[in-house]
């Protein structure tokens, strides 16, 4: 692969934008651990397939999802990426959510990707109908990063 660790984050953050799950493949390894570091490495996906399905649970329901592009900054397989999410939802709700991503690159594709957001932003924005279906979302994709990362 001959990709630079920032053309692989911000084909990945294409990929995303554009909501396409199938795509996330072609731009993380099948190891890669993805997890939001306000809920910890217990609630982590590890692969393409696990990455997709942990999406699906917060931006499946959503009538539209916007990603804004911000600072990228790389340091060797380092990326660390400052980017915000609108997030607009089938009851019309919309709220804009800041990120610090941070990635590792291996071989042109993401092996690591740790999401760092305010998890109180999401509960006082999103609906309760969101809120509430949390509970009884697919955790098939639940992978325990607790000593990986």
């Amino acid at each position: 692969m001959t990709r630079t660790p920032k053309e692989a984050v911000l084909g990945l953050w294409r990929t995303l934008s554009a909501r396409d799950y199938d795509g996330i493949a072609e731009w993380v390894t099948d190891d890669c651990i993805y997890l939001d570091m306000p809920v910890g490495p217990t609630l982590a996906a590890r692969g393409p397939a696990d990455i997709a399905k942990r999406l699906q649970v917060g931006w499946g329901g959503l009538a539209a999802y916007e990603n804004h592009d911000g600072l990228l900054v790389a340091d060797g397989d380092d990326v660390m990426y400052e980017h915000s999410e609108t997030w607009t939802f089938a009851s019309g709700e919309v709220f804009t959510l800041a990120f610090a991503t941070v990635h590792r690159v291996r071989d042109g594709k993401v092996c690591l990707w740790k999401d760092y957001w305010d998890y109180g932003a999401i509960m006082n924005s999103a609906p309760a109908a969101w809120v509430e279906g949390l509970a009884t979302a697919d955790t098939s994709w639940v992978y325990d990063a607790s000593g990986d990362v």
